[in-house]
């Protein structure tokens, strides 16, 4: 008898264990901001531009890719001097509409650099709501196609 009893028990626990591993993954859909406009420029004329925008704003150029995508970091801020450091990335997208017009979307996401007890300490993802330096980006690149 006290045999099953300490079965049960071990049981038990082994299932709560296991079943307290498992999270499931992080949804992130709604957390960027999308803004994108159509400027009357050939595409490459279009890229050679978003680059020379971004460089104009200070912004760091993480990735450049040949075929339309750039990924720019504002620079990190703290709030006070001491809380989490934050930063704002940037998705920029060049496709081609026709021999003469692009299309240029900008992905407006917030971060923040920190860990958790299960992670190591990187940039994270969070919910966006000021698209202010992707608006700016795209008023600069029509003014300077234009």
């Amino acid at each position: 008898m006290n045999h099953a009893k300490y079965l049960g028990i071990s049981l038990l626990l082994v299932m709560l264990c296991a079943g307290g591993c498992q999270t499931a993954a992080r949804d992130t859909t709604g957390f960027a901001v999308v803004d994108s406009a159509t400027v009357d420029a050939t595409f490459l004329d279009a890229w050679q531009a978003s680059k020379a925008v971004l460089r104009e704003m200070e912004l760091d150029i993480y990735t450049r890719d040949k075929r339309g995508t750039f990924v720019a970091y504002s620079k990190v801020k703290r709030r006070l001097g001491v809380l989490t450091p934050r930063r704002t990335e940037l998705r920029i997208t060049v496709e081609r509409i026709s021999s003469e017009t692009s299309r240029v979307s900008v992905e407006t996401m917030r971060q923040v650099y920190g860990c958790s007890l299960l992670t190591y300490p990187d940039w994270h993802d969070r919910r966006t709501t000021d698209n202010s330096v992707a608006q700016s980006f795209l008023e600069a690149l029509q003014t300077r196609l234009s």
